[in-house]
């Protein structure tokens, strides 16, 4: 059973997704033959789907199918799920017409049409990432999920390919330090996904709460967690919530490109890096998305930025 429809504003899907795999194989956001694949929950268990896209930025037709599903139900929650990972709820257009006058941002919102940055459907999926990009690069960064999720989350067979559910918090929570230090976790990494996991498990942090509360509320809220800075909060924002005035300024790559865009490559203090951020108000997350893509289209991949 499948759903197609065409995306309102302007999407680039193969761009918008290919950051799956920029820094080495996603085994949970498969995308492989212009076919992208992700396990989703449905009814207590995991479920599979496939998404297909075809036509131009501007009037991009989007086609979800779930193998096997025999209720439409089950289509719109993939769907749903579809929506939040490409972005597709940001006011792109509204982020084009602001950017217009800016001498950087207005030429690479013109270069990167319909480029979207990529939002994790999970808390607590976007928050062991993090914890596997601190003090790293992204390739391996990607690395150490990859290994995580193979060892600990579910496979699931869609459309031919191989993809895995993201581990449950209490898989996670049941692993121990060792097991992850063979994986290459540091042992306060290893220490603070079992320590997030437990957390989760018992129900003594919802993530699912966070949503409904501030920006400041989420960072308060995080930072109490063991191994959680600012950094991990401001991207948890950024790219999990989807709020749009949020600049994660501490991230070296963040700032590598403010640099670069702004300073003529001289040095920018975190401060002033948020003084200028604030002044793009609501765009700022796809502010950022776009100078960090616009290094890349300079540096190659290996300039990251996010997690």
């Amino acid at each position: 059973m499948d759903a197609s429809f065409v995306a309102s504003g302007p999407v680039d899907v193969a761009a918008t997704l290919s950051r799956f795999h920029l820094w080495g194989e996603d085994p949970v956001n498969r995308l492989s033959g212009g076919v992208f694949r992700r396990a989703f929950k449905w009814g207590g268990g995991w479920r599979g789907y496939e998404l297909r896209w075809s036509g131009d930025p501007d009037r991009a037709r989007l086609t979800v199918s779930v193998p096997g599903a025999r209720r439409a139900a089950v289509v719109d929650g993939a769907v749903a799920e579809v929506r939040h990972v490409c972005g597709l709820d940001l006011d792109l257009a509204s982020f084009r017409a602001a950017m217009a006058a800016d001498h950087v941002l207005g030429g690479l919102a013109t270069r990167l049409h319909g480029l979207r940055p990529t939002l994790s459907p999970s808390a607590f999926e976007m928050l062991v990432g993090s914890v596997c990009a601190q003090q790293v690069n992204l390739r391996f960064a990607f690395t150490l999920r990859a290994r995580l999720v193979r060892r600990f989350g579910e496979r699931l067979r869609v459309g031919g390919e191989t993809v895995y559910a993201f581990p449950e918090p209490a898989a996670l929570a049941r692993a121990r330090v060792a097991e992850l230090r063979r994986m290459q976790l540091t042992t306060r990494k290893a220490e603070y996904v079992i320590g997030l996991a437990r957390q989760v498990a018992s129900g003594e942090l919802d993530l699912d709460a966070m949503a409904a509360h501030s920006n400041d509320e989420v960072i308060e809220r995080l930072t109490a967690v063991r191994g959680f800075g600012r950094w991990s909060a401001e991207w948890f924002l950024a790219r999990c919530l989807g709020r749009g005035d949020v600049c994660p300024a501490g991230d070296l790559a963040v700032r590598r490109a403010f640099e670069h865009f702004y300073a003529r490559g001289r040095a920018l203090a975190e401060p002033a890096i948020r003084r200028r951020a604030a002044r793009w108000g609501a765009h700022q997350n796809l502010a950022v998305h776009y100078l960090l893509a616009g290094r890349r289209l300079a540096s190659g991949p290996a300039v990251g930025g996010g997690v």
